[in-house]
């Protein structure tokens, strides 16, 4: 489990690299996260976004949530795929499809998922290099063990830095 999650990491890594002397984004922030069946936590939610043409990028996406009321199980995601940014002067709008996997943990173990993230958001520049995502949400489709399960969403804000 650790080391696909490392490969994975490595992978966007090199997909990204041609991209970086170009515009990157980074955002970090929370989010609250709802999966089928009434599992509901709160996490962090982090991407790196290389654009190499005005509206279109590519996206490396992370997420981890917790519910210490379910026997303190964890759900990570880690998805990677284009994104489409409307440039406009202080707001920019964008939508993304997002493919990769999601780990679910509890005390008991942990299964490995596929997993796609379509959804999108809205980012406000507040000074030159910074900006504040007001909020992005998202439509989540995961297939653990042989179940698929698409009653599933996140919603998250935070912050965001362009170089």
């Amino acid at each position: 489990m650790r080391g696909h999650f490392i490969s994975t990491i490595l992978i966007a890594c090199v997909l990204c690299a041609p991209v970086f002397a170009q515009r990157v984004e980074i955002f970090g922030g929370p989010q609250y996260e709802h999966l089928q069946s009434s599992y509901n936590a709160v996490g962090w939610n982090a991407s790196l976004t290389g654009n190499f043409k005005h509206v279109l990028g590519i996206t490396a996406d992370f997420s981890g949530v917790y519910n210490s009321r379910r026997a303190s199980s964890s759900v990570y995601t880690y998805t990677f795929g284009p994104v489409l940014t409307a440039r406009l002067p202080v707001v920019q709008p964008f939508v993304h499809g997002l493919f990769g996997g999601a780990t679910a943990s509890t005390a008991g173990g942990s299964d490995n998922a596929f997993a796609m993230i379509i959804g999108g958001g809205l980012d406000v520049g507040l000074r030159k290099g910074i900006g504040l995502r007001l909020v992005q949400a998202d439509w989540i489709l995961t297939k653990f063990s042989d179940q698929t399960q698409d009653r599933q969403g996140r919603v998250s804000a935070g912050i965001v830095i362009k170089f």
